[in-house]
């Protein structure tokens, strides 16, 4: 999609795709979401209330020719050398200080590491006011969020994601294959290198979730919501029903109670 353009709203048509709106909100102008990823960028228009298709582009091919100029942009980066490319942009970057407007408590924990994008899930969190829960976005890397029933941020956990695991155990080894990930779920062990490589990161990798989630509901009189979001979501909710799944603008959400809390 490298050269692709984000036209505004009110110079293209498109029809609104979620099935919430934020209420009270009508007279804001529209404003072009980012989230920012390490390998991919998701991008959204919100306007009258709605917000529009969410689109993926590239974190690599992301440039400030894409971007709209004299309208507002807010953004969720968790790639430090993004603002210099987009610095002839003028662009909200959600950042901690923010957190204290849209509703979501720091002070329980050392936040000041905290990821834009672990940020926005977990102010997305308090907007739905249904707490505790958590949120796990599956994406690079695999992380959880979790706001406790008094909205405070307690921490969370990042490991690797399924491909990345699968790149390391190809570039950390002499012998192992490079694998794409794939919506398959293996049901037996291996047969060969390929098949065992899928049974052990994949397979691993539910465990992993499903263990998390174990530790943080073991003795909670009331159990956490846990929303999934992401791109690599829908393996993981295939199998853990535990899982509730978050939409792909969900991040994009938290961004933009976060700007409009802002205003």
């Amino acid at each position: 999609m490298t050269g692709v353009c984000f036209i505004p709203s009110s110079r293209r048509s498109a029809a609104a795709v979620t099935a919430e709106s934020f209420p009270n909100t009508m007279d804001v102008p529209s404003i072009l979401l980012l989230n920012i990823g390490n390998s991919h960028t998701q991008m959204a228009e919100y306007s009258n209330g709605r917000m529009g298709p969410v689109r993926q582009i590239a974190t690599a091919d992301l440039n400030s020719e894409m971007l709209p100029e004299d309208h507002p942009i807010a953004a969720a980066s968790v790639v430090p050398q993004i603002r210099e490319r987009l610095r002839n942009r003028s662009i909200f970057f959600l950042e901690n200080r923010h957190a204290a407007a849209a509703g979501l408590r720091l002070d329980c924990v050392d936040a000041s590491t905290l990821g834009a994008d672990r940020l926005a899930n977990a102010i997305e969190l308090v907007q739905q006011r249904q707490l505790p829960a958590v949120t796990i976005d599956f994406g690079t890397a695999i992380t959880l969020e979790l706001v406790d029933e008094n909205a405070c941020f307690r921490g969370g956990a990042i490991a690797p994601g399924r491909m990345l695991m699968r790149r390391a155990l190809h570039t950390g080894t002499a012998q192992l294959p490079a694998l794409p990930i794939t919506a398959e779920v293996p049901r037996a062990v291996g047969i060969d290198t390929a098949s065992s490589m899928r049974f052990g990161v994949d397979r691993g990798a539910l465990g992993m979730v499903r263990e998390w989630l174990r530790t943080l509901n073991d003795g909670r009189a009331l159990p956490c919501r846990a929303i999934a979001v992401g791109g690599d979501a829908p393996f993981f909710c295939a199998e853990l029903p535990e899982l509730i799944p978050g939409g792909d603008d969900f991040t994009l959400r938290g961004l933009l109670a976060a700007y409009l809390a802002a205003l």
